[in-house]
């Protein structure tokens, strides 16, 4: 039992509820990784911690993994974010002026992913 609960604290998956704050990475990355959990829920209205995090860090680079699965209406994901409130992340992102890599993730509503890729 107590090595599955290691393995368990050592995750570094985003999918909603797998992440969690005392996961800050191992061995040589311990300390180079951040995981903010989100309630269910959330939408357009959350307040960023991006800002104070940017200013902690100085990050040479961010690497986005923006996910579909955060818009409302997703099948599998329990957040509530319209396609202009995900891309107004991305555009949050930008404004740091630090090389930013996107990946697609999550988004599992088709539709929902196309539309959101698009916009």
């Amino acid at each position: 039992m107590a090595s599955q609960e290691k393995k368990k604290k050592r995750r570094t998956n985003y999918f909603p509820d797998t992440a969690h704050k005392g996961d800050v990475g191992v061995g040589k990355g311990k300390y180079y990784s951040l995981n903010v959990p989100l309630q269910d829920g959330i939408n357009d209205e959350f307040v960023p911690i991006v800002r104070e995090v940017m200013q902690v860090y100085k990050p040479g680079a961010v690497v986005l993994q923006c996910g579909a699965d955060s818009l409302g209406g997703d099948r599998l994901g329990c957040f509530n974010l319209s396609i202009k409130g995900h891309a107004e992340c991305v555009r949050y992102m930008r404004s740091f002026n630090v090389p930013l890599l996107m990946l697609g993730g999550g988004g599992y509503t088709i539709r929902n992913v196309a539309r959101c890729w698009c916009y």
